[in-house]
């Protein structure tokens, strides 16, 4: 692991010196790329200088011991050994994590499929309140929301309902959302007070540019039609919605979001391409089963990953056997915790596998 570090010292010092060259700034590309390396060396060069740091300290703390008589000196000497060891022990952990092999799409943006499953309207309204939730959480991350297409109820349902994110480490987050999320409680429209069970599906994708997606012309079908319900003056006036049908896989997208045709088919094809690149991520890891298991929320969708108990008030996350009574807050956007202990849960594991190879 040190002599990784000591070569990722040498070559964060490189980078540093190509940027300083007065060249590099009147070639945009090479920038950009040189400025992202610095910023992913960034926080592991931080980490192991103030390792090196540290072992520096337990050196001469223990120099200082071995030399001094001064039993306050002593004392004084004890206690940074102490605590320099401690924050040794601590910096070995970061960087451990900080070393594990990262997900190349962590810094994308991602589009989020909510559809609604088992549970009818009742259903169709616990999607909309999840897409809420995620809205409210986009909020606290200064993250952008963009819906793409949605299906919406008569009473405020949701039968599907997708949208991209835009920011900093979108899907590096986002992507433990997908699964099945399961509600119970009593519908408004149960007399009886029982309580029901209803479930939704999240599908996050992260975003695929046009070199991660190759679309031949010769494998979609393009229709435009007059969008539908609710919506501006140019609902129902004109061509503006656009669907398309990729033959290859029959998948089939629709936008009808905004007024201009051309946007739609952006927003369309755009969808259609996070799709496709989703479907070769999931061929990587079905290729990859032991490594696939290892991972938290980035498996099979049609996993039950959580329940959202509304008598009592709970919210579980059947993967890491996380329960936590803030039911209301959650369903307000408040989902760091649950995230922050799935990426805990995912980093302890990609642990262990490291150290079993």
């Amino acid at each position: 692991m040190f002599d990784r570090l000591e070569d990722l010292l040498i070559r964060f010092e490189e980078l540093m010196s190509e940027l300083s060259e007065p060249d590099v700034a009147n070639n945009p590309d090479r920038f950009r790329k040189l400025m992202k390396e610095q910023s992913d060396l960034n926080p592991i060069v931080e980490a192991y200088k103030e390792y090196k740091k540290c072992r520096q300290n337990i050196e001469d703390s223990l120099a200082m011991l071995d030399e001094e008589s001064d039993e306050e000196m002593r004392e004084l000497a004890k206690e940074e050994l102490n605590d320099a060891r401690a924050r040794v022990e601590e910096l070995e952990r970061e960087l451990k994590i900080l070393l594990l092999p990262k997900d190349p799409n962590d810094d994308k943006n991602v589009i989020v499929e909510i559809r609604a499953g088992a549970g009818g309207d009742e259903a169709a309204l616990f999607a909309a309140e999840i897409y809420r939730m995620y809205q409210h959480y986009a909020e606290s991350r200064n993250w952008k929301t963009e819906i793409m297409e949605a299906d919406e109820t008569g009473i405020g349902g949701m039968k599907s309902v997708t949208f991209m994110l835009t920011g900093s480490g979108a899907y590096s987050v986002m992507k433990y959302e997908s699964g099945v999320h399961r509600v119970q409680r009593v519908p408004e429209t149960e007399s009886g007070g029982r309580i029901h069970t209803s479930t939704i599906t999240v599908a996050v994708m992260p975003e695929a540019e046009e070199v991660d997606v190759q679309i031949d012309e010769k494998d979609i079908r393009i229709d435009v039609m007059r969008a539908s319900g609710n919506g501006g003056q140019c609902v129902n006036t004109t061509d503006s919605a656009v669907r398309l049908t990729h033959y290859p896989t029959g998948i089939v997208v629709y936008s009808q979001t905004e007024k201009s045709q051309l946007q739609n088919k952006a927003k369309a094809f755009a969808l259609l391409r996070a799709k496709l690149y989703d479907i070769e991520c999931q061929k990587a890891h079905d290729a990859e089963a032991e490594a696939r298991r290892s991972q938290i929320g980035t498996g099979d969708r049609s996993e039950k990953i959580r329940t959202y108990n509304f008598p009592q008030g709970r919210v579980t996350d059947h993967r890491i056997n996380l329960t936590i009574y803030k039911l209301d807050k959650v369903m307000n956007g408040d989902i760091q915790e649950i995230i922050d202990a799935c990426i805990a849960a995912d980093q302890a594991a990609k642990l262990v596998k490291m150290g079993d190879n």
